[in-house]
């Protein structure tokens, strides 16, 4: 099972991932949802750090924000 980060861990590793891979969360935000149309959160973790060499907290950041702004959407 996935360890759970902190809201404020979940930020923090947010605010890191423009510097540490060249691209920012909206980049990141439309890879995912160009990528494959996997259901589980572990596929899609599994997917972005094999595909983009990723870490295991950079990859989880990105697949949390991108449910969370989802879900947002839904709300609309």
């Amino acid at each position: 099972m996935s360890q759970t980060f902190s809201e404020e861990t979940h930020r923090n590793l947010l605010a890191r991932i423009p510097a540490r891979t060249g691209r920012e969360i909206t980049d990141w935000m439309r890879i995912v949802d160009e990528g494959p149309s996997l259901l589980r959160f572990e596929d899609r973790l599994s997917w972005l750090r094999g595909a983009h060499e990723l870490t295991y907290g950079h990859a989880k950041a990105i697949i949390h924000e991108y449910n969370l702004r989802r879900a947002a959407r839904r709300l609309l």
